[in-house]
C-alpha cells in the first residue's frame, strides 16, 4: 500500500491499518488527525512526534499489544491475530534458540516484568535470541524512571519498522 491508498483508506480502515503499527488508542487517534499526509517521509515524522507527545500511560497500552520475546507462538497467533505475522517474523530468531536460552528469556521476562510492570520491549527485527536474552539482562538493572524511556524508544523503532511494512504491503 503507498500514501495515496492509505490517504484514500476509511477512517475505520486506517484506524486498524495505524492500530496494527502501534497499540496507543491516543497514537493511532493522533495519527488520524494528519492525514493525509504528503509522503511516506511526513508519515514517519509524525508517528515520532506523536510518540514523543503521549504520557507513559499511552507507552504502556502500546506495549500490551506485543507478545513476549519467545512467548508461545500459538498464543501468540491467539492474542495479536492481527498482528501476529508481523510480530512472528520480528522474533523469528526465537525459533532456533537453545532451551536453555529459551528458560533464561521467559525467567528474564518474568523478573523483567515483575519489576517494571510491563513485558520487555526490544525492538527484535535482526536480533538472535541470544542477542535479546543480553539486552534483557543488560536492562533489568535499570532505575523505572530509565527503563521506560528505553522500552519507549524500543517501540519507536517497531512502529517505524511496522509502517514501512505497511506501505510495502
Amino acid at each position: 500500500m503507498n500514501i495515496l491508498e492509505l490517504n484514500r483508506l476509511e477512517k475505520s480502515a486506517l484506524t486498524e491499518a495505524l492500530s496494527k503499527c502501534c497499540g496507543s488508542t491516543a497514537w493511532v487517534e493522533n495519527m488520524l488527525a494528519i492525514f493525509p499526509v504528503a509522503n511516506a517521509e511526513t508519515l514517519m515524522a509524525e508517528a515520532k512526534t506523536q510518540w514523543n507527545k503521549l504520557s507513559e500511560t499511552d507507552w504502556r497500552e502500546a506495549f500490551t499489544h506485543h507478545p513476549k520475546i519467545g512467548g508461545n507462538v500459538a498464543a501468540l497467533r491467539e492474542k495479536f491475530a492481527s498482528t501476529s505475522t508481523w510480530a512472528e517474523g520480528e522474533q523469528a530468531s526465537v525459533k532456533q534458540a537453545s532451551q536453555a536460552t529459551l528458560e533464561a528469556l521467559t525467567a528474564g521476562n518474568t523478573e523483567y516484568e515483575q519489576k517494571f510492570g510491563y513485558i520487555f520491549i526490544v525492538c527484535a527485527t535482526g536480533k538472535s535470541a541470544e542477542e535479546m536474552l543480553a539486552l534483557l539482562q543488560a536492562r533489568l538493572p535499570n532505575k523505572p524512571e530509565d527503563e521506560i524511556l528505553i522500552a519507549m524508544g524500543e517501540q519507536d523503532k517497531i512502529t517505524h519498522i511496522r509502517l514501512e511494512k505497511l506501505l510495502a504491503a
